[in-house]
């Protein structure tokens, strides 16, 4: 399932108020503040926290199986391998606002067994090529997981990462945790 990059509001309901720096009033002081708000208002990453009702070995093959990883994540995820260095390549639809080309190469940098994934994603083709990594942390809670996510690497000086952010920050919150709950819900 490819994650719509034009799904950039965050579902209210994805919005948990016991995670630290959540504003749980996104209609408060600052409207547009939705969701988790970095301590710092770090503008180089993306943090998300979600919790899936589901224990966290299920939780690690939806990331890391790739028959699995193709039910949520953008067409090419099937070529994954969880093996450091690994590459492989994303397609999504370009956005030319936000210089992104369409083509993500990625490359598997790290991972603990049924804890942790780190990967490199770099835009193949943009004029200014992005180079973010993205990495996920499982922590089992009760009989579920809280998954989290970091999205490191945005220029909060260039005016089409700082776009690129708003969409992608978005799109990981609604669109794309909502896929992996779907795909979770249906192993």
């Amino acid at each position: 399932m490819t994650p719509d990059p034009q799904d950039v509001n965050p579902d209210p309901q994805d919005v948990n108020p016991d995670v630290e720096g959540v504003n749980p009033d996104p209609q408060g002081a600052n409207p547009d503040a939705r969701g988790p708000v970095p301590a710092d208002d770090d503008l180089t990453t993306i943090r998300v926290a979600q919790f899936l009702p589901h224990p966290p070995a299920k939780v690690w093959r939806a990331l890391t199986e790739p028959e699995l990883l193709a039910q949520w994540q953008m067409p090419g995820s099937e070529n994954f391998r969880l093996e450091v260095g690994h590459r492989y390549t994303l397609t999504a639809v370009p956005r030319p606002n936000t210089n992104f080309s369409g083509t993500v190469d990625v490359r598997v940098l790290a991972y603990e067994p049924q804890r942790m994934l780190s990967v490199r994603w770099a835009d193949a083709n943009a004029r200014r090529p992005a180079d973010w990594t993205i990495t996920w942390t499982l922590e089992q809670e009760g009989r579920g997981t809280r998954l989290f996510l970091v999205h490191e690497g945005f220029d909060p000086d260039d005016p089409t990462q700082m776009m690129a952010r708003k969409i992608m920050d978005g799109g990981w919150r609604s669109h794309v945790m909502r896929s992996l709950g779907n795909a979770l819900d249906r192993m």
